[in-house]
């Protein structure tokens, strides 16, 4: 049992007896006096309290950038932090020196989180593109300089090889064994296999489950409750597998949106549009496609989009293992068929079958990084010219994400035309009740979900649209 929070900072290791629940942010500002990350938004958004998170992989350091102000000290247990100070070893980092030399800094602020995104995506990806350095970036804001002179830094690292990030080997970060760590009141668990994991959920019904934290996290940052109790999923091997057959893909609950990114890139390119779009690469390094479910978000992003692909989830506790439709497990408003002792194991979806037509749409007020208004998602099988089966889910359209059904028969057994999808949008505008709030009126709401039957008809049709947030 540790009571302390190893880890590696900057290089040098380091043991930390606070509350396991304390931000990370918080830790390196206060404690640490490492003042470079900066504290913005603290909801993850602005991308100032950035820091390169590493844990070893296949005998390699792996780095990725994570938001320090929702993520909780427990979380880098047996882990390797970098600030941007620790980039500098004896001579300025190259994307230091970089952004300095091409005048991309002007208040400075919004910098070191920019230096640490932009080195960790040089250290993993040496030949990356305007496309990769752009996707890194999405997640920091800086309201001085504009990006040209940033992006043009980034350009001349890359040409330059890249960059790698000094610090432990992973050898010296995997013999740091994390365990349960205890201090000021608050526990924090780390259970390792599902039979580790589902005694200890039956013992403590009322812990808080943290996967990645991104939705927790900042009611944490906001200092709205603290975590007394708390179990971690993110050792659980079982919820951090991927696993393909022939005709699936099964993704642990604990699997991170960037890792789902990877393996549906090929399969559904719409899918992967959307997870770039409903999370930065700190927020997509950090989320899980099970805590996204879990959270139960009526205007979750991953949920419409997996209903309509078909996707089955599995659902485990002491008592066995039960499965059924992800449509069927939100019951209402943020509320769950979950059973007293149940965690979600895994989420399968189905590989693309001959004459899948699948596209999934968000409309939100800023093209990046945003709720969604609506969110919806279309999936068709045509054979001989004629639509056998359809699927068409919604978010934002009611208290659970949910599915079209009037207007899946719309479009069951018509050749796809304007008749039928004008059918399936009078279906949809009158089959659901939305809210009207803030992001949009039910009006505004029905009309969007309307107008996004059609979009997907002049899609599948090849006829490109191309339409940002509205």
């Amino acid at each position: 049992m540790a009571n302390s929070i190893r880890f590696f900072l900057n290089g040098r290791k380091q043991e930390a007896s606070v509350r396991p629940d304390m931000t990370v942010l918080d830790w390196l500002r206060l404690s640490a006096r490492l003042t470079g990350t900066k504290e913005g938004c603290a909801e993850g958004d602005c991308g100032a309290c950035s820091v390169l998170i590493g844990d070893p992989d296949d005998g390699d350091m792996r780095y990725h950038a994570a938001n320090s102000c929702i993520l909780a000290m427990g979380q880098v247990d047996g882990r390797a932090v970098v600030t941007v100070e620790g980039l500098k070893a004896g001579q300025l980092h190259p994307i230091q020196a970089a952004m300095a030399e091409n005048g991309s800094s002007q208040c400075g602020f919004c910098t070191p989180g920019i230096v640490i995104s932009l080195a960790g995506l040089t250290a993993a990806n040496k030949d990356a593109d305007d496309e990769a350095i752009h996707d890194a970036l999405a997640g920091n804001l800086c309201r001085c300089t504009g990006y040209r002179p940033i992006v043009e830094a980034a350009r001349k690292v890359v040409a330059g090889g890249g960059a790698a990030i000094a610090g432990p080997g992973a050898a010296e970060v995997a013999a740091l064994q994390p365990g349960l760590l205890e201090a000021g009141g608050a526990a924090f668990h780390q259970p390792v296999s599902l039979n580790e994991l589902l005694p200890l959920r039956g013992e403590k019904p009322d812990a808080v489950l943290l996967a990645g934290g991104t939705d927790l996290g900042v009611a944490l940052a906001d200092y709205h409750g603290d975590w007394n109790e708390v179990i971690s999923l993110a050792r659980v091997r079982e919820l951090r597998a991927i696993r393909e057959t022939e005709h699936h893909l099964s993704f642990g609950a604990a699997v991170t949106w960037e890792e789902v990114l990877g393996s549906v890139v090929p399969l559904y390119p719409s899918l992967a549009t959307l997870i770039r779009r409903f999370g930065s690469a700190q927020i997509r390094s950090m989320g899980t496609i099970g805590g996204n479910i879990g959270t139960a978000s009526p205007i979750g992003d991953g949920p419409p989009a997996l209903i309509a692909l078909g996707a089955e989830i599995e659902l485990a506790s002491l008592t066995g293992h039960r499965f059924m439709a992800l449509e069927d497990f939100f019951t209402g408003y943020r509320k769950t068929a979950l059973r007293a002792g149940e965690v979600i194991a895994s989420v399968s979806i189905p590989k693309p079958r001959e004459g899948q037509e699948f596209r999934v749409y968000k409309i939100s007020k800023r093209y990046d990084q945003d709720i969604s208004t609506v969110c919806g998602a279309f999936s068709i099988q045509r054979e001989m010219g004629q639509v056998r089966q359809a699927r068409i889910a919604f978010g934002g359209m009611a208290a659970v994400p949910m599915r079209a059904v009037a207007g899946e028969a719309a479009l069951v057994g018509s050749s796809f035309d304007e008749r039928a999808i004008e059918a399936c949008a009078a279906a949809i505008s009158s089959g659901f009740e939305p809210l009207t709030d803030w992001r949009g009126t039910a009006a505004y709401r029905l009309q969007v979900a309307a107008n996004l039957v059609r979009r997907f008809h002049r899609d599948v049709g090849g006829e490109t649209v191309e339409v940002m947030a509205l």
